[in-house]
């Protein structure tokens, strides 16, 4: 098993690349299964979570092939087999979203319940419901989804949607769905994340006719069929974000290319009240810190786009551990994503639970420092949460279990060390 181990106390200096966003990339995959030409998506990120989704579609009696950089190219025309099996869906929660364009153009669908990170629970029966009021019947048999379309209809029917949360997932499957259903279908109370907005645009470069993505009401006119095109997956904002936090706690001088400013102001608008240079630079953000013990701990909620996001959680809370003052972390979106802080508990943390509330003492107005230890990743973001706490804790830390990283970062540790931090994969 992989870990990464972390020798503490060097500032970040130079150049990143920040890759595609891997919450866009998973959705977009999905999408090609929609039409029966090619479709050509780059950058790509290379990420367990995006191989996973390659195996998923291939499984299906889908072409899709990975070219040197970051491009891969996926034919769907001789798709023969609408199933998502248990196998390749129990690691990844995003395998729900080949649901909707599968039922779309095929007229039914078979797909396992899905797992991913334990950080809450995260429901699909929002999913179901707003597929049936597009027609569909859905019956949840054995661990599986059954969809069809009613016998004698061809093509799912325009519905308005109306969520009882927010879903990012739900948004993009209706999104889907509705592309090639007859008539219009509303989505009300649809989440609004830059993910999403790139979805669309991929979409209505296929032929879609979409309104208002980017806002909590999206208009969607079905169409007969789709075509391929060509795509640029979207940066990663949470990526972005990490190495931004990375910085801030470091302390150091960092250029991200191609990460989009106006994607992260909740997190820019706290780094810099806690006393960090963040400005828009060419085709990127430059980040200059003088490192966490001289910034102020900043109190946040998370919540919905273009809110604080809980992505972007851990890695924060991270940062306020070393930062001088107290601060107040409050948890909307899950009700099990705390589970970094026994971890940071071990590197010398303050930091107290109460629900879904923390409370961070950081240890820069003590003139304490983090300790280096051996640590355990829980889920995703809370990997990155202990990656940048060892970026600046004495001594050597070693995170254990980081496939949890290499599910999200595209060779995160060979681009810290890039930057001049002491850290290798063992």
């Amino acid at each position: 098993m992989h870990k990464l181990l972390i020798r503490g106390g060097r500032p970040l200096e130079g150049e990143v690349v920040v890759s595609g966003a891997k919450n866009a990339a998973l959705p977009e995959l999905c999408a090609a299964l929609l039409t029966a030409e090619p479709v050509q998506l780059n950058n790509v990120p290379h990420l367990q979570d995006v191989a996973t989704m390659l195996k998923l579609i291939r499984n299906m009696g889908v072409t899709a092939q990975r070219d040197h950089h970051s491009g891969v190219q996926i034919n769907a025309g001789a798709l023969s087999n609408p199933e998502a099996p248990y196998e390749l869906v129990k690691t990844m929660r995003a395998s729900v979203l080949a649901l909707g364009p599968l039922l779309a153009r095929f007229g039914r669908a078979t797909v396992s319940l899905p797992g991913g990170c334990a950080i809450g629970s995260r429901p699909v029966d929002q999913h179901i419901k707003g597929l049936q009021a597009m027609g569909a019947e859905i019956v949840v048999e054995h661990g599986y989804m059954i969809a069809r379309l009613p016998e004698g209809r061809t093509r799912l029917k325009g519905a308005r949607i109306t969520t009882d949360m927010v879903t990012v997932t739900g948004t993009e499957n209706f999104l889907m769905a509705a592309t090639l259903a007859e008539g219009e279908t509303v989505l009300e109370n649809a989440a609004q994340e830059p993910e999403i907005v790139d979805l669309a645009e991929m979409l209505i470069a296929m032929g879609a006719k979409i309104e208002g993505h980017g806002s909590s009401r999206i208009r969607i006119q079905g169409v007969e069929r789709l075509h391929g095109c060509t795509h640029q997956v979207v940066a990663d904002r949470i990526e972005a974000g990490t190495f931004l936090c990375a910085v801030a706690a470091a302390g150091g001088d960092v250029v991200l290319r191609h990460a989009r400013p106006d994607h992260l102001d909740a997190v820019t608008d706290k780094l810099r009240d806690a006393g960090v240079d963040v400005q828009a630079a060419p085709s990127g953000i430059r980040v200059r810190s003088p490192g966490g013990a001289y910034l102020k701990a900043q109190g946040f909620r998370t919540t919905e786009y273009p809110g604080f996001p809980t992505d972007m959680q851990a890695q924060f809370m991270a940062l306020n551990c070393v930062a001088q003052g107290t601060a107040t972390v409050t948890e909307t979106i899950f009700e099990n994503r705390f589970m970094h802080v026994n971890e940071l508990l071990r590197l010398g943390a303050h930091i107290q639970i109460d629900g879904r509330t923390a409370v961070i003492e950081g240890l820069g107005h003590r003139g304490q420092k983090l300790s280096g230890a051996t640590v355990m990743a829980t889920d995703l973001r809370a990997s990155a949460s202990l990656v940048i706490a060892g970026l600046v804790a004495e001594g050597e830390t070693m995170v254990d279990r980081i496939y949890h990283l290499d599910r999200g970062y595209d060779c995160m540790e060979a681009k810290l060390r890039a930057l001049g931090a002491d850290i290798e994969r063992i």
